[in-house]
């Protein structure tokens, strides 16, 4: 089961994705599908807080870093969940899409 919560602040605008649960199997579609509803402007200005995961399996990882490619922030706590963030914004996955995040930033 995945519970997702949305925070949203009003003075910057920007939104709060707060996840308790699994993020596997049925569930990763279900973020996905909040995630696609969610207005583009939310979603460059978005922090999935992931600290409230037990699992990612495979597939939610690979979603995470789409997400993080699309300029979500992601925040992690224990160990297994800290170490799938640090690949993702720092390993194989950020060497590809670093640049393109950068030139999204900029405008270009």
């Amino acid at each position: 089961m995945l519970k997702i919560t949305e925070q949203r602040a009003k003075a910057t605008d920007s939104i709060t994705l707060i996840l308790e649960g699994r993020l596997a199997g049925p569930w990763v579609d279900e973020l996905d599908a909040y995630w696609r509803e969610m207005s583009p402007n939310h979603q460059s200005c978005a922090l999935i807080d992931l600290t409230g995961v037990t699992f990612i399996d495979a597939n939610g990882k690979a979603l995470l870093t789409r997400l993080w490619q699309r300029g979500a922030e992601l925040r992690a706590a224990g160990c297994l969940t800290r170490c799938i963030v640090e690949e993702i914004t720092n390993g194989r996955h950020a060497d590809t899409s670093r640049s393109s995040r950068e030139d999204r930033r900029k405008g270009r």
